[in-house]
């Protein structure tokens, strides 16, 4: 079995510093996805309500036999239960479809600045916090500008902010903006999903250079980077790939032709983005 590094969050609490992503799995998916994964040495679960694999993430961590404080499990906030009453109401859901006594990571899925009832909701995962439901509370899709709106108005910064985040758009800015504040970037969408980025002549003679996969390749820039990539994937073997990120270095030149690539956005952009 592999064993993670972690990385220490803002609030004192660690994550793995890699992780499982679970969207678009359905329950049955997940559920065996998790199990398998918990068994090759995964640690952290990636899932949120509108994935609609809660069920099945939370029955695959029970089956796992993993002892429950071994794993981080995230889920995430939707846009249409933004608002501080509605947040609470929206964890006790996600709770109860998981089947867990509490949640290790808690995020706002989406800001919706056009609705602005984000610091609402962030307050209501501060009480969740301080009442030991949730350990930790972090965002998704949030700028440097949402991030700073919560600091003013809460006193409390995300310890997370899950944001897309590959060799074609590598948020030089924000992941700047979050060392500087102390919050750990996860990088969703992490391989490039819909793109060529596998297939990419520089990433592939890297990857042979090694002895590796593309994929672990790029995994492993997000690994030095400093970001935590949460790759998904339905085969064994590819989650076993995945994971087996930690044996091997990426020089500088390598780290800088990998991002080098024509920038790219492939997911919605969180200042006009909606998600409900």
């Amino acid at each position: 079995m592999i064993n993670i590094p972690v990385h220490t969050l803002n609030d004192g609490t660690k994550l793995p510093a890699l992780g499982l992503g679970t969207w678009p799995m359905d329950d049955a998916q997940a559920e065996a996805a998790v199990t398998g994964a918990l068994a090759l040495g995964y640690r952290l679960i990636d899932t949120a309500t509108n994935y609609r694999n809660e069920t099945g993430v939370g029955r695959g961590v029970a089956r796992s036999g993993v002892p429950r404080e071994e794993i981080v499990v995230t889920t995430k906030l939707p846009g249409r239960h933004h608002g501080y009453d509605e947040t609470l109401a929206s964890f006790e859901e996600s709770r109860r479809r998981l089947g867990l006594d509490h949640v290790d990571l808690y995020l706002i899925h989406w800001p919706l600045p056009r609705v602005d009832k984000y610091v609402g909701s962030w307050r209501a995962m501060i009480k969740l916090r301080e009442d030991g439901l949730v350990r930790s509370i972090g965002v998704s899709n949030f700028t440097a500008e949402h991030i700073e709106r919560l600091e003013k108005e809460t006193g409390v910064l995300p310890s997370v902010n899950q944001i897309e985040l590959h060799p074609l758009f590598p948020q030089n800015d924000l992941r700047a903006f979050h060392e500087a504040k102390g919050i750990v970037t996860e990088s969703w969408s992490p391989l490039g999903r819909g793109s060529a980025l596998l297939e990419d002549p520089a990433v592939v003679t890297i990857a042979e250079a090694h002895g590796v996969t593309p994929a672990q390749v790029v995994l492993r820039w997000h690994i030095q980077l400093g970001a935590l990539p949460i790759p998904k994937s339905s085969s064994s073997e590819r989650r076993r790939a995945n994971l087996d990120v930690f044996g091997f270095e990426l020089g500088p030149a390598q780290m800088g032709v990998i991002a080098e690539r024509a920038h790219e956005r492939l997911g919605g952009d969180p200042e006009v983005h909606e998600e409900f």
